[in-house]
């Protein structure tokens, strides 16, 4: 079977879980609502086979996130909303409107490519009623992406820092700001201040991995993967010692961590 039979045939059976006499009954009790947190979930899983290099699993986590979009299809159609051919349509007509180099006869200069795609989303939102140079940033989206978005916006009508080296002056300004709150009430730490300037630390960080091209998820990824790989590394160290890490004092974990540390350098 081709795509577009396969497509129909899943098309099909989300269609007979839906059905009101003979569908299932979990799949009849979900709404818009209780299925948004599994399509958040089945993107990120989609990210990290992407991340493992596991094209095997990769093929399973995209069925799983082609699902979500059948789902919401098959519920709209049945409230007389939309339909899974309004999604296939509105996302192709947008693709082609985004692309007048490829699909019209205009022929701007690549330097001109990217600006073309914003000025036709700007387009797109006003179109909405989205007013302001922000308007549309999903407020659902992780907060170090959505951090990205927000600022990127920003840059673009010149409200930006010159280079990665100003971020890093704003960076020490904000932590020096943070760390003025830390002794001021040890006991009692004014937690609402604590949590503004905490904030304003990672967001400055988020904006030193745009000014660097970066992806802070991905930063922050990688750093969570060296840190459980070093860790559990220390860990095997101890319990070869006959020893766990509860009874194990902080300054030979860290010796154990500095090892782990010295043996991958010079891997």
């Amino acid at each position: 079977m081709n795509a577009a039979d396969e497509l129909t045939r899943l098309l099909g059976i989300m269609q007979a879980l839906r059905h009101p006499d003979t569908g299932c009954s979990w799949d009849l009790a979900q709404d818009f609502d209780s299925i948004a947190p599994y399509t958040i979930e089945e993107a990120y899983e989609v990210a990290d086979a992407i991340a493992r290099r596991d094209w095997a699993g990769l093929t399973d986590e995209l069925g799983d996130l082609l699902l979500q979009i059948v789902y919401y299809a098959r519920m709209a159609e049945e409230a007389g909303r939309f339909d899974f051919a309004a999604i296939a349509r509105g996302i192709a007509d947008k693709m082609v409107r985004r692309h007048p180099h490829i699909f019209t006869d205009a022929t701007p200069e690549a330097a001109r490519i990217q600006a073309a795609w914003e000025d036709n989303k700007e387009t797109e939102r006003r179109a909405r009623g989205e007013h302001g140079a922000l308007a549309g940033v999903a407020v659902g989206l992780p907060a170090l992406a959505r951090s990205i978005k927000l600022t990127a916006r920003a840059a673009r009508v010149g409200f930006d820092w010159p280079d990665a080296a100003h971020v890093l002056l704003k960076l020490d300004e904000e932590l020096a700001e943070l760390r003025a709150e830390l002794p001021a009430h040890p006991q009692a730490p004014d937690r609402a201040r604590l949590q503004d300037e905490l904030g304003d630390v990672l967001f400055t960080v988020a904006n030193l991995a745009r000014k660097l091209d970066l992806d802070p998820e991905a930063c922050l990824r990688h750093a969570n993967d060296k840190f459980q790989r070093r860790f559990d590394a220390m860990e095997r160290i101890i319990e070869g010692q006959g020893r766990s890490l509860r009874e194990t004092g902080l300054d030979e974990m860290e010796a154990g961590w500095q090892a782990v540390k010295t043996r991958e350098r010079q891997a």
